[in-house]
């Protein structure tokens, strides 16, 4: 087990209510009958990452990946040796475009959740080949408030929500204080309606540096 982090004060009220007692018994049976991803040691990955004090990025995912070997606890990243999802494989592309760096051939998005880039997914687990199947079982409650604790933040977070799930998530946010970029999903299915052109990377570093706050270094 991971030592506990500084979201651990933020989020344990979380733990003494109902709904998580629920879930755990949810993701447990399911654990004991199918195969689940991530593996149970990584599923708070993101928060152990991305300490709540370095945040300044919050990239909003929806479910981790369903096939085997590629969930990892950080959205839309997948560890080096492990072939790139085809969203993953969009964000690139984007990258490519918007800020000329050369598209990289792993799918390790690491470097950006050290940099204060939390890389969260509305639901924390899934069963294998199984889109959805841990939704509405209480994650969404507990990923709100990693969203709340963020947007009390004094300075200026900039959140990142791709596709119509996250994008829901935009009432939690307080758009007087942070920056919201937003797009449709970088999915194969969404991306040519806009998330292609969208510039998500030089947008945010631009609110940041508007904000007196370091850039990210978005370099693979």
């Amino acid at each position: 087990m991971a030592p506990p982090t500084d979201w651990n004060p933020l989020l344990r009220n979380e733990f003494d209510k109902p709904y998580w007692s629920d879930l755990q018994r949810f993701v447990a049976h399911e654990r004991a009958n199918h195969e689940v991803y991530p593996p149970a040691d990584e599923v708070f990955r993101a928060l152990h990452l991305t300490p709540y004090a370095n945040t300044k990025v919050l990239i909003l995912g929806q479910d981790p990946y369903h096939g085997p070997g590629q969930a990892n606890g950080l959205a839309f990243s997948v560890r080096d040796g492990v072939k790139i999802p085809p969203s993953l494989q969009n964000i690139h592309k984007e990258l490519e475009a918007d800020l000329a760096l050369p598209r990289p051939a792993h799918g390790n998005l690491e470097p950006w959740a050290t940099q204060g880039v939390l890389l969260i997914n509305a639901t924390l687990t899934v069963r294998a080949h199984a889109a959805a199947s841990h939704q509405k079982r209480g994650w969404e409650t507990f990923t709100d408030q990693v969203i709340d604790a963020v947007n009390a933040k004094p300075e200026t977070v900039v959140f990142i929500l791709w596709g119509a799930s996250a994008r829901k998530k935009k009432q939690l946010i307080d758009t007087g204080r942070h920056a919201v970029i937003e797009s449709p999903h970088p999915s194969p299915l969404s991306a040519h309606r806009g998330f292609f052109g969208s510039k998500p990377f030089s947008t945010a570093n631009a609110a940041l540096a508007n904000a007196g706050r370091a850039p990210v270094n978005w370099a693979l």
